[in-house]
């Protein structure tokens, strides 16, 4: 009864013409994604092993593990996040939810985003002015740390502000005509209904913290540090340089001689599966919080 008309057939044809063009936009991201990650992988496979990551560096970090540069990562980046995520959420509800439209709260915003546009090594200068000379830290992994909490912290608050922002308006109207005060909408309605966003944000700042090269090199993360034990326990927060995974890699990539050719690709392949299974795990928070959503 009914026949398909020009008209339709002209849709339906640039219909698939968007659709294989982003198809192979797709996959012009994805498939060079895929062959680095396989080609590092590969390259590094020859020196992966259980006793490559629990052992710690020998011979200025040429043989041997890299035990002392992972727990080294894992204490700058705790020690960051556990900074400026409280800062960063906070500054971020006063923003969105307190403070009022004029052109101080402009200001503010125009400075969040272009804080978020400087480059890496200019936050490590600042925080080698302002952490370890002016603050008199020396060269330790708490320069470092509070270094790199000021670099992500502007991401933080811009992707907190966008989760406020998605819960709808009508919520807080509602608790405020039942007479609940500003502070229990946040903490009771805003906040529950957009910890998916705020927690995704946070964690993936885990990521870009843990490949940071330059800022840490310049504050408290050095070449190599001989340590005694395998624990967790290796170096003092407020005294001691550490060794990093991202600087291991720069330094036997490009400084060391003798090291195995498998070597730098071997540090590369443990920094991505450390970046992977953080990402893995803020898409499965953000998956499970976002389906307890109210709407």
């Amino acid at each position: 009864m009914f026949t398909e008309t020009p008209f339709i057939r002209r849709k339906r044809r640039n219909e698939k013409i968007a659709q294989g063009f982003f198809a192979v936009m797709t996959a012009l991201m994805v498939i060079p994604l895929i062959l680095i990650v396989t080609y590092v992988i590969v390259q590094g496979a020859p020196s992966l092993s259980w006793e490559f990551i629990t052992t710690n560096p020998r011979l200025g970090g040429i043989r041997g593990g890299i035990w002392s540069a992972f727990v080294g990562t894992l204490y700058i980046v705790t020690i960051s996040l556990c900074v400026s995520a409280p800062i960063g959420v906070l500054a971020a509800v006063y923003l969105n939810e307190y403070a009022k439209d004029n052109w101080f709260t402009r200001i503010v915003n125009l400075a969040v985003v272009n804080l978020a546009g400087v480059p890496s090594i200019v936050h490590g200068l600042f925080g080698l002015g302002a952490f370890v000379y002016f603050a008199g830290m020396g060269k330790s992994i708490l320069a470092a740390s509070l270094t790199l909490s000021i670099m992500t912290l502007p991401v933080i608050i811009a992707s907190t502000k966008e989760a406020l922002s998605s819960v709808p308006m009508p919520f807080r109207e509602a608790c405020w005509n039942v007479g609940a005060t500003r502070w229990q909408t946040i903490r009771r309605i805003v906040l529950p209904n957009s910890i998916s966003g705020i927690l995704t944000g946070v964690i993936l700042q885990v990521s870009r913290t843990a490949g940071e090269t330059a800022p840490v090199m310049l504050t408290g993360v050095a070449t190599f540090k001989a340590v005694d034990s395998t624990g967790l326990f290796l170096y003092n927060p407020f005294q001691d340089q550490c060794m990093a995974l991202s600087m291991h890699l720069y330094y036997i990539a490009t400084q060391a001689s003798g090291a195995a050719r498998s070597l730098p690709f071997a540090i590369a392949t443990v920094l991505l599966c450390v970046v992977l299974i953080v990402n893995a795990t803020a898409i499965i928070v953000r998956a499970r919080l976002r389906s307890r959503k109210k709407w």
